[in-house]
């Protein structure tokens, strides 16, 4: 996606919530894209003390009216982005800000990575309205990688729902929808095309790959962000898509066999840290 030698510090604008406590969204974009050499630039959406998954009482503060405030002040400053990448949006005026935000920021040489995060396991979060599905719809068209789920793809695409059993021609057709949208490249997550099987198939609009290694018996919160993560910053570092989705797979799949050992809480997230190291040395050292 970009050259590979790159001698300046790449810089990315992500635009996720934060939470104070579980590994999600702010909290494993930071270090993961660091971890690969990225200075990222945070614009965040929301503030919790927790995310919402499995966790009672926690506080929130939306941050909607600083949005435009914070980006304006950086296009007043001039700044420039490799790359713009927008995780879980919660309201309709969020996602209108955000498409003003790529509007300011966009570049012929940068990379937008939309993730559309908007439900799972079939289902919609119960906050989605449609005018918020049609939003989303939107900024995938203007995208040059969007990383839907099954259940995100299925709504985007049209196209009724499967939980696994996944054949080549149901991904190759879902792909194809989804580039219709208009964007550029598509990375399917949690994609199961046999039992016992699970991982990502890519679409750049002329060939489909899948990649689907053994799967470790073990659901945690934030894997999809960790997954995009990881994605971004190995194209950012001149990976090919293919690739990219290969090396984001497997990291997924060792932070996810770790925590399960470990015996870490599925709500607190994957034990990443540990071995943020070595993903940092196979990327920037090959």
């Amino acid at each position: 996606m970009m050259e590979k030698n790159i001698s300046r510090p790449l810089q990315c604008a992500a635009v996720h919530d934060l939470s104070g406590f579980g590994r999600c969204s702010l909290t494993v974009a930071l270090p993961v894209l660091s971890s690969m050499g990225v200075q990222v630039s945070c614009l965040p959406t929301a503030v919790l003390s927790t995310h919402t998954g499995g966790f009672q009482g926690y506080t929130f503060r939306d941050l909607t009216e600083d949005m435009q405030p914070f980006f304006r002040h950086w296009q007043k400053e001039n700044f420039r982005f490799d790359a713009l990448y927008t995780g879980y949006l919660g309201s309709e005026e969020q996602i209108h800000l955000v498409d003003e935000f790529l509007s300011l920021f966009r570049t012929e040489e940068n990379l937008i990575l939309v993730d559309p995060v908007m439900g799972d396991h079939g289902r919609l979060y119960s906050l989605y309205t449609p005018q918020m599905a049609a939003g989303m719809k939107r900024l995938c068209a203007r995208a040059d990688v969007i990383v839907p789920n099954m259940t995100e793809a299925a709504y985007l695409s049209g196209m009724p729902y499967q939980e696994a059993g996944h054949s080549r021609d149901y991904l190759e057709k879902m792909c194809e929808k989804l580039l219709s949208l208009g964007a550029k490249n598509v990375v399917l997550t949690g994609i199961s095309p046999e039992e016992g099987r699970i991982g990502a198939a890519c679409h750049d609009g002329r060939e489909m790959r899948i990649y689907a290694p053994e799967r470790v018996n073990a659901a945690y919160d934030g894997t999809g962000d960790l997954f995009a993560s990881v994605l971004l910053g190995a194209l950012l570092r001149g990976w090919g898509l293919e690739k990219a989705m290969m090396l984001a797979a497997d990291f997924t799949r060792d932070c996810v066999a770790r925590s399960l050992a470990n015996g870490t809480d599925r709500h607190h997230g994957v034990d990443f840290e540990p071995i943020l190291w070595q993903l940092g040395k196979r990327i920037l050292d090959p």
